[in-house]
């Protein structure tokens, strides 16, 4: 049988109030020292081993499947902008897209876009138009009197998507570089006032 212990006053008073010197019960220290334990372990597989994905690790990968499987659905429909700008959040489409950029583009526009010879791809600024549909065809068809070569011939237009979805990924990044050229992007719908 355990001994019951006399509460011991502590001798320090504020305002009147008396504090005790308790014992905390034992279930509230292992509730403590549990969730210590816990997060220490939890630190270390999410942020230092990776053995787990953090919630938005997991919510990006939930998207991207989304978009996967909403560009399954829509199949070999017309390309749109709707299309192209889901196949800029599928990872594998925009990771597909920089390797076909990187062998064939860096040369005039660079290796993160930035601009070289060619204008930068990062800003909101464009000579042929900013849409997706635009790009596509700006890639498409080339742009001879610019020296842009048309890469539709070449590449096809699988692998010209795929880069499409890789500039839409890079758009809008600021990236410094060759300074603005053209016009800033509008909207779709809104014409340009001039």
């Amino acid at each position: 049988m355990t001994e019951y212990k006399q509460d011991k006053v502590l001798d320090h008073e504020y305002d009147g109030i008396r504090e005790y010197d308790n014992r905390l019960p034992n279930w509230w220290l292992y509730t403590l020292y549990g969730a210590v334990v816990f997060a220490v372990c939890y630190w270390f597989a999410f942020q230092r081993t990776e053995l787990g994905k953090l919630p938005r690790e997991r919510w990006k990968a939930d998207v991207a499947e989304a978009a996967e499987a909403q560009l399954a659905k829509m199949g070999d429909q017309e390309t749109t902008d709707e299309s192209l700008t889901l196949m800029s959040t599928i990872p594998t489409q925009v990771d597909g897209g920089r390797k076909i950029f990187e062998q064939f583009c860096v040369v005039c526009h660079g290796p993160d876009g930035s601009g070289v010879v060619g204008p930068n791809l990062t800003d909101g600024y464009w000579l042929h138009g900013g849409r997706p549909l635009q790009i596509l065809n700006t890639v498409t068809n080339g742009v001879p009197d610019k020296g842009m070569v048309a890469w539709g011939n070449q590449l096809g237009p699988v692998r010209i998507r795929s880069v499409v979805a890789y500039v839409l990924s890079i758009k809008n990044t600021n990236r410094p570089g060759k300074e603005p050229q053209g016009d800033p992007e509008t909207p779709a719908g809104e014409e340009k006032s001039e």
